[in-house]
């Protein structure tokens, strides 16, 4: 990117509204570093010095590549990463990108540089978000180009040269000689390793702007669920970083007594080192100090959270024991008013069983007097006067009484004349018609008539079967056929 391209980036940023949301790179576990992808522009992140970010691996320099990738805007508004041949790759949601290969980003997508050293998490590990510019400002790291196009509007007069390769890329050799004010190079040591180290660690996790006013820019933020998880954040990281400073404060405290404990000679150079290690341990104390101070700040702070999200659950907890309760009372109404109409329905229940009831014992009352009437009617107008029972097998006189068949043969044997008016039988007819009815009316009565007269009917046929038999046996002996006359024997 030229030197106008650069300007322009600047003056859009400054111009851009604080409440305007835009696309970053939040670092995962640190509140700086994040990388701001802006519109229409081609985003490129490496470790060289012509690309929009630089990234610094202290624990592994080369892992990191010169033009690691980059990150683009499609024509419908959404991101994309390639990875630009890097020697560890690009990783998206735990997958590796082919190389020259775009993979379209959405947000909450988690992307890694690089690969995780052994027992350690991936360095540069990022995820894509889109907040408000004025609550991201203060995380945001600066672009390399800016810094390297300042750089070039200063030395622009003086002659053109070829960079090294000590400021194209930072150097991965050992650490050069702990150099002093002295001419004499031999008086030069190495530098103390805990130092490098202890820089190394302050450089990878000391979180930009720890002075008061951004402590103040901290608790001025709303404090939602992304806001309580940075605050967590924060205090581990503090915490891992007393720790750090408590190591280097008695790697120094040690260093400080070596020096002191060795003989002493007139050397400037060792008391020029003293100075300096106690000029350290103070400022480290005085860190250690401070850091101690945030972590007490962010205990506090998580301390009340827990509190507020303790009663937060409370809350929600009586809520819903109100809301069940009011669903038990609707429950219990709904119940009583079921139970009203179940009774309002068994009692119209019971009101047609009782109707029903009584219809039943007025249709019996009346079978029962049917009953009656026809057993009158029976009795009265459908007896044999001379047996004193129903019509069996009924026969009408000339004069049209009736009578049974076996009661009037029976009768006529004694006298031929009418039983009841006394007049002579010139003939006798059966009676079907009055059979049938007679039979009809008998299925009504009661069992011990039917059974009766049941009885009555087969002594009857019984006795006309002796009778016959008796007859063809009279008959039999009585006479003797012959071919020519009968003559009695």
């Amino acid at each position: 990117m030229d030197k106008e391209t650069a300007a322009d980036c600047c003056a859009v940023e400054d111009d851009e509204c604080p409440d305007s949301e835009v696309f970053c790179l939040m670092r995962v576990g640190r509140n700086s570093d994040w990388l701001r992808l802006f519109e229409n522009t081609e985003i490129t992140i490496g470790r060289g010095v012509d690309v929009t970010y630089q990234l610094l691996s202290p624990a592994c320099p080369l892992m990191i590549s010169r033009l690691h990738c980059t990150f683009k805007q499609s024509e419908d508004g959404h991101w994309t990463v390639t990875d630009k041949k890097s020697l560890n790759g690009v990783w998206v949601n735990g997958t590796r990108l082919p190389s020259d290969e775009s993979r379209q980003l959405r947000l909450g997508d988690s992307i890694q540089l690089g690969v995780p050293v052994i027992g350690n998490k991936a360095e540069f590990d990022y995820v894509l978000v889109q907040e408000p510019l004025r609550d991201i400002k203060c995380f945001l790291a600066k672009k390399l180009v800016e810094r390297v196009t300042s750089k070039s509007a200063h030395i622009s007069k003086k002659p053109k040269r070829k960079l090294t390769m000590e400021e194209v890329e930072p150097s991965t050799s050992k650490p050069k000689l702990y150099r002093c004010s002295s001419a004499d190079k031999s008086l030069a040591v190495p530098c103390p390793l805990f130092l490098l180290k202890g820089q190394q660690r302050l450089s990878h996790t000391k979180p930009e702007g720890t002075g008061p006013g951004r402590d103040d820019r901290q608790a001025e933020r709303p404090s939602d669920g992304s806001s309580a998880t940075r605050d967590l954040d924060n205090l581990q990281m503090y915490s891992q970083n007393i720790l750090l400073l408590r190591e280097q404060v008695d790697d120094t405290q040690r260093h400080v007594a070596s020096l002191e404990g060795e003989p002493r000679q007139a050397d400037p150079l060792r008391e020029e080192q003293v100075r300096e290690l106690r000029g350290q341990l103070d400022t480290l104390r005085a860190k250690m100090h401070r850091m101690e101070t945030l972590e007490k700040s962010f205990s506090e702070t998580k301390r009340l959270l827990e509190e507020q999200k303790t009663q937060q659950q409370e809350e929600l907890l009586k809520k819903q024991l109100e809301e069940a309760l009011q669903e038990q009372k609707k429950v219990i109404g709904e119940l009583a008013l079921s139970r009203q109409g179940f009774e309002e329905i068994l009692l119209a229940k019971n009101k047609e069983l009782e109707v029903t009831k009584e219809e039943k014992e007025k249709a019996r009352a009346q079978k029962e007097e049917v009953v009656t009437q026809v057993t009158e009617v029976l009795e009265n107008e459908l007896q044999c006067i001379i047996c004193s029972e129903l019509f069996i097998e009924a026969v009408i006189l000339n004069c049209a009484h009736s009578f049974c068949c076996y009661c009037i043969n029976q009768w006529r044997k004694k006298k031929d004349e009418c039983p009841i008016c006394r007049q002579a039988i010139q003939s006798q007819t059966r009676c079907l018609a009055l059979d049938n009815c007679i039979d009809r009316m008998v299925e009504n009565l009661s069992l011990d008539m039917k059974a009766r007269r049941q009885t009555l009917i087969s002594e009857r046929k019984g006795e006309r079967c002796r009778r016959g038999f008796l007859l063809a046996t009279l008959l039999n002996k009585s006479y003797v056929f012959s071919p020519f006359v009968i003559v009695p024997s």
